[in-house]
């Protein structure tokens, strides 16, 4: 039957603007093809329609069990934890790491950092325990006058500051330094 006959033309989605058809397919293939079209949309679109009048029904029945959106949320990264776990990929990458972790280059560096570490820490003690007694023979002096200067105030009260800002206050002090009013730092 051609739509000519009905005294209308029937344009369809598969049909080029200029109204001619795509190579190899007759006007009554690109009609049925059209209506079969429409019905799968119909299809579709009742399908989408079934699927939220489910998941409402489905909300309905959490809610009235007392499943909380939450613990669903809850129950899904616990379970998403140990898909992880189980894993191929985590579990070579575990095995990896305690394979890593036993080497021996491994552990050297370990105890080289931790050498260097306490190291660093003896020394700074030693270089803040020599500035300290300095400072105290400066200040001790009986021919010198340094210890009572107002530069030596300054730059005394400035260490005092840093020292409290490094290491915190000490049981005994109060929540400000001493010298907090009048410190650059």
């Amino acid at each position: 039957m051609d739509s000519s006959e009905h005294g209308s033309s029937v344009t369809s989605p598969g049909v080029a603007v200029g109204g001619t058809l795509p190579p190899g397919l007759t006007e009554e293939e690109a009609e049925e093809i059209q209506v079969e079209l429409t019905k799968v949309d119909d299809e579709i679109q009742t399908l989408r329609q079934v699927l939220m009048a489910k998941e409402r029904h489905a909300a309905e029945l959490k809610r009235r069990l007392g499943i909380s959106p939450l613990s669903e949320i809850k129950q899904n990264i616990t379970k998403g934890w140990h898909d992880v776990q189980c894993s191929n990929a985590y579990l070579t990458a575990s095995a990896t790491l305690e394979d890593i972790g036993r080497s021996d280059a491994y552990k050297r560096t370990q105890e080289t950092l931790s050498q260097a570490g306490q190291m660093t820490s003896s020394a700074f003690s030693t270089m803040g325990s020599a500035i300290r007694n300095r400072f105290g023979e400066m200040r001790a002096l009986p021919y010198s006058n340094s210890g009572n200067s107002p530069s030596f105030k300054s730059f005394e009260d400035k260490v005092d500051n840093m020292k409290y800002k490094v290491m915190g206050r000490s049981n005994g002090e109060s929540d400000h330094s001493p010298t907090s009013n009048n410190a650059p730092f």
